[in-house]
């Protein structure tokens, strides 16, 4: 093999075991901590007043590139917060300490060193390195640079996407800044945040498959969550009239760019409120999302500015159908609309109704161009179980559906509140599971019971929190703003 061939992986992990037991030789090659004085985004902040002391500083990091001239050392020293460039010379470490610096230590290497600032003569701010303590040894090589990780290396082996991609940390703690500002952002309008079973008897609050386990003690099947839709509003019924929560849900269902089986919603409930009071809701919260991590209510998402500064657009669900296709679709039976689906290329199943079949459509031709802020409303009542019958037109539902980009990212409610009504529309979804729709919903009993103790009007809202993020970050794929999506085995 040639001196200029990648050695193979096993003779890489070798050779750095050599050397940590080398290290080892020296002290404990893994302590328990390192009392650190200064982050590299600290030295900076921090770096005319250190400077001007002589003061000595102390900082630990990850060794991300090594350049050796003669008897001295440059590398840049990277933690949480960016790098800082550390340098080191045989005359001050003396030659035994420096050889160990210089042989025994790989990229990867976790360190930790101690010395004073100085300004280099190209104008970089270095620490000049008078003591080095390995933290933790790097038996495995980094990747060679990004650019040799695919998307799918980066989503499988996060931590490795982290180290090498200084912008997908970047994208992480913008996630956590965002979702901190909904938080706040709810609190501010006094919604209590409250917690709901993820581990559920029966599952409902949305349709979807679920998936199933077993609890040993209880000899009980239960359900991950679905939604926390139905807990929630037992919670209005209850007297709390304003509640949130930031929920993990999970549904047995296939994945794309927008859909992973386990992802973070945002449901909100607010007791005497409609789903116009709802809307009212989200296009603040966009605006002001839009004002702290866009310019001027407006975000760069591709090749679109999307501009929350004017709100929504409003757009009935059966107008926007009408406005692709050229059908007017109300009033048509199952077998028409059918017919119209065929001519127009969209694949329907047997199980489906009408409604289902007319949402079907929604979604491939109408959904994907629905760029600007757009919330659509007012859908069929076969597709909204939960939902109060609309005040105009009994065929439809009080509901809307807020689409940016071309996806989803809320979908809201007047919440149905008539316990007699609740009861018909779930007896028609466990007609519609006989006929093999395996998302239609369940009956729940216990929730009815709760309604006949008596709900208020109310409206609901549920905001997928991972598809925000994507919008915010500028991101096309829901797994590149979860830390660890599901993925398929590796072969």
């Amino acid at each position: 093999m040639s001196e200029h061939e990648p050695q193979p992986l096993h003779r890489l992990v070798e050779e750095r075991l050599r050397k940590l037991e080398a290290l080892a030789e020296r002290g404990e090659p893994y302590p328990y901590r390192y009392d650190r004085t200064h982050t590299s985004a600290g030295l900076i902040a921090d770096e005319a007043a250190l400077t001007a002391a002589g003061a000595e500083v102390r900082i630990a990091g990850r060794i991300m590139a090594k350049r050796s001239a003669g008897k001295t050392i440059f590398l840049p020293l990277q933690d949480g917060e960016g790098r800082i460039q550390i340098y080191a010379r045989r005359d001050d470490l003396g030659e035994e300490d420096y050889e160990a610096f210089k042989k025994l230590l790989d990229l990867g290497d976790l360190i930790g060193v101690s010395g004073k600032l100085f300004w280099t003569n190209t104008g970089e701010l270095t620490v000049h390195v008078a003591a080095w303590q390995l933290l933790a040894k790097s038996l495995r090589p980094l990747p060679e640079k990004f650019h040799d990780m695919s998307l799918e290396l980066r989503s499988r082996k996060r931590h490795l996407d982290l180290i090498m991609n200084p912008e997908s940390r970047v994208r992480f703690r913008r996630r956590s800044a965002l979702l901190d500002h909904v938080r706040r952002f709810l609190i501010d309008r006094d919604f209590l945040e409250v917690e709901t079973p993820v581990l559920q008897p029966l599952y409902g609050g949305a349709t979807a498959r679920p998936f199933t386990t077993h609890h040993n003690a209880l000899d009980q099947r239960l359900y991950l969550r679905i939604a926390d839709e139905l807990y929630l509003k037992r919670l209005i019924v209850g007297g709390l009239e304003r509640v949130f929560e930031f929920c993990k849900d999970f549904r047995n269902e296939g994945m794309d760019r927008t859909h992973n089986p386990e992802f973070t919603m945002m449901e909100c409930y607010a007791a005497y409120w409609d789903y116009h009071d709802m809307m009212d809701l989200v296009e603040e919260l966009m605006r002001q999302l839009a004002a702290k991590f866009g310019r001027d209510g407006r975000i760069a998402y591709g090749d679109h500015e999307l501009d929350f500064s004017g709100g929504f657009r409003r757009l009935r669900f059966l107008d926007g159908l009408q406005e692709r296709t050229g059908v007017d679709f109300r009033g048509l039976g199952r077998e028409e609309v059918r017919a119209h689906a065929e001519r127009l290329g969209v694949p329907v199943r047997p199980e489906m109704g009408a409604d289902k079949i007319l949402d079907a459509l929604f979604g491939e031709l109408v959904e994907p161009t629905l760029i600007q802020p757009t919330f659509v409303m007012d859908h069929p009542k076969e597709l909204s179980p939960l939902a109060k019958g609309h005040r105009d037109d009994p065929a439809l539902v009080e509901r809307f559906e807020g689409f940016v980009a071309g996806f989803e990212i809320c979908n809201s409610f007047s919440e149905l509140n008539d316990p007699r009504e609740q009861r018909r529309r779930f007896a028609d979804q466990m007609d519609l599971r006989a006929k093999g729709d395996d998302e239609a919903q369940v009956m729940d009993e216990d929730y009815l019971e709760a309604l006949e103790i008596g709900m208020p009007p109310t409206g609901g809202l549920g905001v997928g929190l991972d598809r925000l993020v994507m919008l915010f970050t500028d991101c096309n794929a829901i797994r590149d703003v979860l830390l660890f999506p599901a993925m398929r085995p590796e072969e």
